[in-house]
């Protein structure tokens, strides 16, 4: 793997930076995401998500100590998105059922000797990647580049503006399983509606549900409605299934999986969730402190 960070140290590019710009405090990692081998596997478009327990004031010094190897090498890049966040994307999606090591090494930022250096491997399992068609209401999964199986769905049905963006639409792109619970208590708040005596307030108990956005998007097993199943688009924004269908999609669902959503007007902001991949490389490299500064 061609690792940004060693690239720029070999090709010097990177100056090392002096003890005065050494990171005041000792810096540490708070949380990293996913969850090691021994705990989950995760899909192919996977983010390793890095949070600091303080702001990192110098961010190409501390980027440089961040590195990746994977089995089956394939290019990425780190992508600061909060003063205490960076993200590591690849340019294509992983190579599925190998495993790949993230090592931290802030000892050697100087100044902060004190802090412990962190290796996590991660397992990467099956290419899980599902396409769903809003337009013809069906959910095409592959695993490992084979058809697995059809599942009929319904989308967003529309039709509730809010701040000039239709709420009620399934956003079209590239979604990655954030997470799933097998029951999922789903609200009305989300619309600011509490007030059980208002028409537009519900609360159920949503089985096989699998989130693929901060913004409340999971595909999940239809709530009755089974009419509307690869027939027309009714939901408030998820993917609706077929009881057969999404319980077999959450059992084989990893954290990391993709699912790409077409047919919708209303586009998924690179934000929501862990919607990486709606940055082209070129703009995602952009995030890079190392790159930055070797320009």
């Amino acid at each position: 793997m061609r690792l940004i960070a060693a690239m720029a140290l070999a090709c010097g590019l990177l100056a090392v930076p002096s003890v005065a710009q050494a990171q005041a405090g000792k810096l540490e990692i708070a949380d990293i995401t996913p969850m090691d081998e021994k705990t989950e596997k995760v899909g192919v478009g996977f983010p390793i998500i890095v949070t600091f327990d303080r702001d990192v004031k110098d961010r190409a010094a501390v980027e440089a100590l961040l590195q990746v190897q994977a089995e089956k090498p394939v290019d990425g890049a780190w992508r600061w998105v909060a003063p205490r966040k960076v993200i590591y994307r690849t340019k294509f999606y992983w190579k599925a059922h190998q495993t790949v090591t993230f090592t931290a090494q802030l000892s050697k930022l100087p100044g902060n000797q004190a802090a412990k250096d962190v290796t996590r491997r991660f397992a990467v399992g099956a290419a899980n990647i599902s396409v769903v068609d809003t337009r013809k209401h069906v959910m095409r999964v592959t695993r490992d580049g084979k058809l697995a199986k059809k599942i009929p769905i319904s989308a967003g049905r529309g039709g509730l503006v809010k701040n000039g963006v239709d709420v009620y639409l399934t956003t079209s792109g590239v979604h990655l399983a954030m997470n799933k619970k097998p029951m999922e208590t789903m609200t009305s708040s989300w619309l600011g509606v509490t007030d059980p005596k208002d028409p537009r307030y519900y609360k159920e108990e949503i089985p096989w549900a699998v989130r693929i956005s901060d913004s409340g998007e999971y595909v999940h097993q239809s709530a009755g409605y089974y009419q509307f199943l690869g027939r027309s688009n009714q939901s408030h924004g998820c993917v609706r299934a077929t009881p057969a269908g999404a319980k077999w999609f959450y059992g084989i669902t990893q954290r990391g999986d993709v699912i790409k959503i077409t047919g919708t007007k209303r586009k998924l902001d690179w934000t929501n969730g862990w919607s990486y991949w709606q940055l082209n490389w070129t703009e995602w490299k952009k995030g890079s402190a190392l790159l930055t500064s070797s320009r």
